[in-house]
């Protein structure tokens, strides 16, 4: 038997507009067609390939979505070990917060078999557009809600915070998929460590029709708990100051100090 080959692709966000040429071939070109998007992305898939497969099937009322996303995993490498040409569509970005894309890609290379992954237009690329945020301006930090609220992360607050899924947050069993009271207010307790209450922010959603407009909200973060919650709502939190500058390092650009005094000065630093 041949070997198979897998190669994972993204839809993007927009029905039909944020699929690339490369995308398309990919999808025209396979034995199999997966699919786990949105509605209107199945339905203007399954217009071009009758024969497409979704993955949306495996989700299930109170079901933890880990069985989930490897009972996709095992229904996309099952025509591969049959030695098909498979292509996998999936929203957005098809590496950007989704697990069974990865391990696909991981079983069929451990296995022998070709597998590879193309780029897509995810959210948080429609997210800089939209709002008009450079993350090379201060720099970004991008977490996802329930990650950033169970983990020891320091936040910067001179950088802008990008916090995924918050309507999720708190969600240790992985069967919600709508916003929960207790764990919106643990998350605001948590950022409330380096944002006061009057913080401005912004809820942002990505639009998925052409006609749609983005949803850009702003409240502050004192407000969050009364807001409206998508499963895939997005909350922003720009820089609240400038940067301190670090004064060893410019002296030593500006030539006023060797290399070796600065790691010392660092050392004393780290140790102080």
């Amino acid at each position: 038997m041949k070997a198979g080959e897998l190669v994972v692709v993204g839809s993007g966000i927009q029905l039909g507009r944020d699929l690339s040429e490369r995308t398309l071939s990919e999808i025209e070109a396979a034995d199999v067609v997966f699919c786990l998007t949105d509605a209107y992305m199945l339905d203007w898939l399954c217009q071009h390939r009758p024969d497409t497969r979704p993955l949306n099937d495996y989700y299930g009322e109170n079901k933890d979505r880990r069985d989930t996303y490897r009972e996709m995993q095992a229904a996309i490498m099952a025509p591969v070990y049959q030695g098909y040409r498979v292509c996998a569509v999936f929203y957005g970005h098809p590496g950007v917060f989704a697990d069974a894309p990865h391990r696909a890609i991981r079983e069929a290379r451990a296995a022998g078999h070709r597998a590879r992954m193309l780029p897509g237009i995810s959210a948080e690329a429609c997210l800089y557009a939209d709002l008009g945020l450079d993350p090379g301006n201060h720099g970004v930090q991008s977490l996802e809600a329930t990650h950033f609220l169970v983990y020891e992360h320091v936040i910067n607050p001179a950088a802008l915070l990008i916090l995924w899924q918050v309507a999720l947050a708190g969600d240790l069993d992985c069967r919600r998929f709508h916003a929960d009271p207790r764990g919106l207010s643990l998350l605001i307790e948590k950022l409330e460590r380096w944002y006061p209450p009057d913080t401005p922010v912004l809820l942002y959603e990505a639009a998925q029709l052409p006609l749609e407009a983005c949803r850009a909200e702003r409240m502050t973060l004192a407000a969050l708990p009364q807001a409206r919650y998508q499963e895939y709502t997005t909350l922003v939190i720009p820089p609240i100051h400038a940067p301190a500058k670090d004064p060893a390092v410019r002296r030593a650009l500006a030539g006023e100090e060797d290399r070796q005094s600065l790691k010392c000065e660092a050392g004393t630093a780290r140790v102080s």
